[in-house]
């Protein structure tokens, strides 16, 4: 008996960057045109938020350039019409900053959706690198809270690749299986969705017992996942217009295999100026 195999469309991508994150070329335009050459019909961009006192400037763009990157999604909007063009931001959740994203992202400047994301984690008055500096058990804890935290404040549509400890380890361990049940126990309660990111897949594979893997997704998490009540999002999180939909398939599918449900963000769609 032959099992016929599905084939995933991706349709859209919530998750993208241009060139003012310093780590990501293209102006938003050039997305979108490569959205719409590759089918998306959604097509949101996400780069990662300024915050008023300018910190972490290295990956992101200054405060100043907000007006600019908002001008050049809301004219991406109008020059391909064949996408319908989502204006998001991307952002670490800064308690003292709450009023900015709340107030002035989503109301004063009618941002239609923010990303949560941990690039960077609070620990003792400093933040940890994310990517690098989880490897021990107190700083994984520390990660697993502020994500918690994140996804409480019912800011964001979505968090982004909430996986990404998987940079700091090789194998799955207890420590890692028990911060993941705090994180996806966090997501069934709020109902906030969470994101199987396509970048890491882009990403230098990582040695492990198992062999190589991709740092993220990491699918001993989402494996987890399945016994909880939570919904994915699987986007490319895309650094250049080739990559509009790197991933997504790949995401979507194992998805599937796992029978993790896909949340349904066209209410966002809505919303679209």
């Amino acid at each position: 008996m032959t099992i016929e195999k599905k084939t995933f469309i991706p349709l859209v991508n919530y998750h993208s960057h241009t060139y003012r994150c310093k780590h990501a070329t293209g102006e938003v335009v050039e997305f979108v045109k490569a959205a719409s050459k590759a089918g998306l019909k959604i097509f949101g961009v996400s780069d990662h938020c300024p915050f008023p006192d300018d910190r972490w400037l290295n990956v992101r763009m200054p405060y100043e350039e907000l007006d600019d990157y908002v001008e050049a999604v809301l004219a991406a909007k109008s020059s391909v019409p064949q996408v319908r063009v989502l204006l998001g931001m991307e952002c670490e959740y800064v308690k003292e900053y709450k009023n900015y994203l709340e107030d002035e992202l989503l109301g004063k400047r009618q941002f239609e959706y923010l990303i949560g994301a941990a690039h960077y984690t609070p620990h003792k008055g400093e933040w940890l690198n994310s990517f690098t500096d989880l490897g021990c058990t107190s700083h994984l804890k520390a990660y697993t809270e502020y994500l918690c935290h994140m996804m409480e404040s019912q800011l964001f549509t979505f968090i982004a690749h909430p996986d990404i400890f998987g940079n700091s380890y090789l194998d799955w361990n207890a420590d890692l299986n028990s911060c993941s049940r705090d994180i996806l126990r966090t997501a069934e309660e709020t109902q906030i969705p969470l994101e199987i990111n396509g970048n890491g897949l882009r990403k230098e594979y990582l040695n492990s017992s198992v062999g190589l893997r991709p740092p993220y997704p990491w699918r001993p998490f989402w494996e987890l996942a399945t016994e909880f009540n939570i919904k994915v999002v699987c986007n490319s999180d895309c650094h250049n217009p080739n990559e509009v939909i790197a991933g997504i398939s790949e995401n979507l599918s194992m998805a599937d295999t796992l029978g993790l449900e896909l949340a349904d963000l066209s209410y966002l769609h809505l919303l679209s100026k």
